[in-house]
């Protein structure tokens, strides 16, 4: 699991111009910003299911309430390994504390500069190339919708407190209809 920080929201201020025979297409290199968006991810290397969430800030009071979430979603039965780098939300006191009591979580912590060996980066990877580097979003949360909508791409978990959506948008990663597989 892993987070993908600051993806910016912005549109082209002229239009793209599509290929056509004997002429490339274009894009316009100037563009507004309309803020940026965070999510976590958690990826189910069995599976290739991605879940993600909203970030509102990369903190360990919200990557735990994302853990908390992952805990009542997956099996009671199972053994679940995160494998994280080491970032300040994955090592802090409050996150190592919840870890202890709820020892079904076993972390693995990638070496330094090695963060490439986290599976879910090569989701983060699809994400860029699929959507962020010519996508054109209106604001941030247009972009959170093309994350959640884009088949094959990821499940947004919704706060439930109708915070960036309502109660109405949950998913519940277990359900084969609502999740896209990588």
């Amino acid at each position: 699991m892993d987070e993908k920080t600051a993806m910016g929201a912005r549109s082209r201020r002229h239009p793209t111009i599509p290929t056509a025979p004997g002429r490339p297409g274009r894009v316009e290199f100037e563009y507004r910003r309309h803020g940026t968006a965070s999510i976590t991810a958690a990826l189910n290397v069995h599976t290739g299911e991605v879940i993600t969430e909203e970030l509102p800030r990369n903190d360990s009071k919200h990557f735990i309430r994302f853990l908390h979430r992952l805990d009542t979603w997956i099996n009671k039965e199972l053994t679940v390994h995160l494998v994280m780098d080491n970032g300040s939300s994955h090592t802090s006191k409050a996150t190592r504390t919840w870890l202890k009591a709820h020892p079904r979580f076993v972390a693995h912590h990638t070496p330094k500069h090695a963060s490439w060996l986290n599976q879910v980066e090569i989701f983060f990877s699809i994400l860029g190339r699929r959507l962020l580097r010519r996508g054109e979003f209106t604001a941030c949360q247009d972009l959170l919708d093309r994350i959640d909508l884009d088949a094959g791409t990821a499940t947004i978990l919704r706060s439930p407190t109708g915070g960036p959506g309502t109660p109405s948008r949950m998913k519940q990663p277990n359900h084969p209809s609502r999740t896209h597989a990588q």
